[in-house]
């Protein structure tokens, strides 16, 4: 899995749907995910870290996980399919762990209020992020071509049989 960050919300260009944009660490991958107009708005208003007068449902939301004394441990953004994005809160309670089913848009909006992590498997990374740095990439790519032109055999054998003993 890999730990990203809300890095900001966009529309598209042709559609005007708001987009909630994660990145990792290294701001070299982004994740797009089309979210509603309110999801938009709630993933807003907690990075601008505004209090609504009355709880709104995210809000309510992390108001019950704390009164009955639950800790959102972190959120997973697990599958990708036919286009929709699906993801999990996981809720600590004492000792007991659960999973909770969840939209992406609800699950960073309740994580943006809980300061609670995000991750998301390698394998919706590599289907559906966009590269950020693409001069960083051919570099490392570069390298690694670079890497292997220069590799014999024996460098491998010495590897393996250090490793080993």
């Amino acid at each position: 899995m890999i730990e990203m960050r809300v890095a900001g919300i966009a529309l598209d260009a042709i559609t005007r749907s708001p987009i909630v944009l994660l990145k990792d660490s290294s701001d070299r991958r982004a994740l797009p995910i089309y979210i509603g107009q309110d999801q938009a708005r709630a993933i807003m208003g907690a990075m601008e870290h505004q209090k609504p007068p009355r709880p709104l449902t995210h809000d309510l939301m992390v108001s019950v996980l704390e009164t009955w004394d639950m800790t959102l441990e972190k959120v997973i953004i697990h599958s990708l399919q036919k286009d929709t994005f699906y993801a999990a809160l996981i809720v600590q309670q004492g000792d007991v762990k659960k999973e909770i089913d969840s939209r992406p848009s609800d699950a960073i909006a309740i994580a943006l209020r809980t300061n609670t992590p995000i991750w998301v498997m390698e394998e919706v990374v590599a289907d559906a992020s966009i590269p950020v740095d693409r001069d960083a990439d051919e570099a490392e790519q570069e390298a690694f071509r670079e890497f292997i032109s220069n590799l014999r055999p024996e460098d491998l054998i010495k590897r393996f049989d250090n490793s080993e003993g």
